[in-house]
């Protein structure tokens, strides 16, 4: 699995002048075949081609021998003529896409390590639970509990209850308050049991599965800092399996992150337009990164340009009007914009990447939220 220690030796990677060529796919084998994909593969492969033919030759010999086909998305990096080689299956497709620059192109991983980590899922009724614990979409525990069994029974059914009429016990009068008691116990005793089970995981995001019902009672329930992490809920089947969970669970992360990034672009924007510590446009988001300002690079998926870098101090532009060192002192970079990226993380930063929002567009695709 892809962890932040795999994110920083791709950051910190030097291809000693030789260039490294990053591929992302999309390897959703249910959507279309494997030779498809190998297809599409070879056709990216042939912008790098013939300068990188070692490398090239690397990536088409492990999709064709190495890779189980077993995730929907794989991210992979190769250079020294195959030499150097990185394979990261996800549980999340990738837009299909190649680059080839002087060290990985990890935005697309950034974005995948940001949204996706750490979330859970509870499933409940009203007599048992199922807690999942997730990071980057795959399984790390679960654990279930189980209940009280809530029996219905008939009213007026006449009990020995000892100084009652009729009796009042599970079975008279009153067996349908006993009922809702039960469930009742069962569902605060399952949100406790809840509550230790995340205690030790640092879950970002929590979803629901279950009865609308049972959910409107069980949400109250939970310790307050799982109902500080709600996102989202989903109906469930009686017999619904792992996997299914896991599916709905992407769907709501997916909804739940687009409902986030344009909160955050809006929030962007109206600190930028208040003088805020906020900035939009790439020369002012570059000048921040090399002051290294950067709480949050917000970026439009896909956007690049070139720019300039000098490794030493860490300063990058792309406007060299804007640079206080000459043109001859700086390095020349095909993508600016992953340099910053590369920054802004080993920086403490993070990185969003945001597709489809019209006002990120509008103001120059590219943004910051500063940290001072």
């Amino acid at each position: 699995m892809f962890s932040q220690d795999d994110m920083q030796e791709l950051l910190t990677y030097e291809g000693n002048g030789d260039g490294v060529i990053s591929v992302y796919l999309d390897t959703d084998s249910a959507r279309q075949s494997t030779e498809a994909i190998k297809l599409m593969a070879r056709g990216l492969l042939k912008e790098v081609q013939p300068q990188h033919e070692k490398e090239a030759q690397t990536i088409e010999r492990y999709l064709d021998l190495g890779y189980d086909w077993s995730k929907p998305g794989l991210a992979l990096f190769c250079g020294q003529g195959g030499e150097f080689f990185r394979s990261y299956p996800s549980p999340v497709a990738f837009r299909n896409r190649i680059r080839l620059g002087p060290r990985p192109y990890v935005k697309p991983l950034a974005h995948f390590l940001d949204h996706y980590a750490h979330f859970g899922v509870i499933v409940v009724d009203r007599v048992s639970g199922r807690f999942y614990a997730y990071h980057l979409g795959e399984p790390q525990a679960t654990e279930e509990f189980t209940g009280e069994e809530v029996r219905k029974v008939k009213r007026g059914g006449g009990s020995s209850a000892v100084g009652r009429r009729g009796g009042g016990g599970t079975s008279g009068p009153g067996g349908g308050d006993h009922e809702e008691e039960v469930a009742a116990r069962n569902l605060r005793d399952c949100a406790a049991a809840a509550g230790r089970f995340y205690a030790t995981r640092p879950i970002r995001r929590l979803f629901l599965g279950g009865t609308n019902e049972t959910l409107a009672q069980f949400r109250e329930m939970l310790p307050k800092q799982l109902q500080s992490c709600l996102a989202g809920s989903f109906a469930v089947d009686k017999d619904m399996g792992e996997t299914e969970v896991r599916r709905r669970a992407l769907e709501l992360l997916r909804q739940a992150n687009a409902e986030r990034e344009a909160e955050l672009v809006e929030r962007l924007i109206n600190l930028q337009a208040m003088g805020a510590n906020a900035v939009v446009g790439l020369d002012d988001v570059l000048q921040a990164v090399s002051d290294k300002r950067v709480e949050a690079l917000i970026i439009s998926d896909g956007f690049r340009y070139h720019g300039y870098i000098d490794e030493a101090s860490g300063f990058v532009v792309s406007n060299l009007a804007r640079s206080p060192l000459a043109e001859n002192e700086l390095a020349e970079v095909e993508d600016v914009v992953d340099t910053a990226v590369a920054a802004t993380v080993a920086q403490g930063g993070h990185v969003e990447i945001i597709a489809d929002n019209l006002a990120l567009e509008d103001a120059g695709r590219i943004g910051a939220i500063l940290r001072y």
